[in-house]
């Protein structure tokens, strides 16, 4: 079984990103066939300046490393370097009907809000199924918002399969990720980067602390009982601490005597002893720029060669000579 998926480059990771989606792929990994990559070309379609995405792509593949991502379970590579999916994607286009993309909710989204989509958000769907359907992937963790992509890959692959008669693809499972859904930001809204409401994966100690302080609370006195069921902090705690220390803390909030600033010192120092070991790590690998990017290469080399037998048997399907 292969496993696969992609994350892109528009940022850098937050405590949403790793919760909903990182730590899902590292439990993954295991597999021997388990395939990452930065999608850097996806991240074409908002990020615009080159320096930035560089920036970004590196800062993507130290994050990942660092919070276990092991290279010697996983292949991990750019997107980019592997040329194979973007002519695959093209074949793909060719069977793609319009009113299937004319659906995908990201593009649908956007013309809702009066904004103007270019051809690479209109296309996204397109690229994503190239990216799954190059590497024969059997289980693919997505969110909840990328079922519908998933959809479209198993539509595409099945309406490939079906025009040229032979069976050119592997049709995609979904294991979808649901926790990303519960990981609140700072205004108690879903973490994420277009709400401006995160908190770094990777901050320094005084930007995550004040972070955390700045959470949004109601304002029950300190002398009163709280419902730590509806308390940002208390959810975001939830998911760094053992159960025993959750009953502990949940009982202070019921008890009453507990300020909300006490509960996000606890939550920052919770926070900082889970990450410690990915910060030493990290650290260590931004003094290695060379081996990070042999990582990288050597990942780029093993995708390509499933890529291109592939890729292969659809040149041939199509009736193109294959390559070598």
């Amino acid at each position: 079984m292969r496993v696969l998926s992609g994350i892109q480059p528009t940022g850098r990771f937050h405590l949403g990103n790793y919760f909903g989606a990182i730590r899902q792929y590292i439990a993954l990994q295991d597999n021997e066939q388990a395939f990452y990559f930065i999608a850097d070309l996806h991240a074409l379609t908002t990020v615009r300046h080159a320096e930035e995405l560089k920036d970004n792509v590196q800062n993507a593949a130290l994050d990942l490393l660092a919070l276990g991502l092991n290279p010697e379970q996983a292949t991990l590579f750019r997107q980019s370097d592997v040329p194979e999916v973007t002519e695959l994607t093209w074949l793909l286009m060719t069977v793609t009907q319009m009113s299937l993309l004319e659906k995908c909710h990201a593009y649908k989204d956007k013309i809702a809000k009066g904004l103007a989509a270019d051809a690479g958000l209109f296309t996204y769907p397109v690229l994503m199924a190239a990216d799954i359907l190059a590497y024969d992937s059997n289980i693919v963790p997505v969110g909840l918002d990328q079922v519908q992509h998933l959809e479209v890959t198993r539509d595409l692959a099945i309406r490939f399969n079906h025009i040229y008669g032979q069976d050119v693809f592997t049709l995609p499972e979904a294991h979808v990720i649901e926790a990303a859904a519960k990981v609140p930001g700072t205004d108690g809204e879903k973490m994420s980067k277009s709400y401006g409401n995160t908190i770094g994966i990777f901050e320094t100690p005084k930007q995550m602390r004040k972070k955390f302080m700045a959470i949004k609370t109601d304002s029950t006195p300190v002398e009163e009982p709280k419902n730590p069921e509806q308390d940002s902090i208390f959810l975001l705690y939830q998911l760094f601490a053992s159960e025993s220390e959750q009953a502990a803390l949940a009982a202070r909030y019921r008890a009453g005597g507990m300020g909300y600033g006490e509960a996000k010192q606890a939550l920052y120092e919770k926070a900082m002893d889970y990450f410690q070991a990915a910060r030493e790590r990290r650290a260590d690998l931004e003094s290695r720029p060379k081996d990070v990017e042999d990582v990288l290469q050597a990942g780029a080399a093993r995708a390509r060669a499933k890529a291109r037998e592939v890729l292969n048997r659809a040149r041939i399907a199509c009736g193109l000579s294959s390559v070598s």
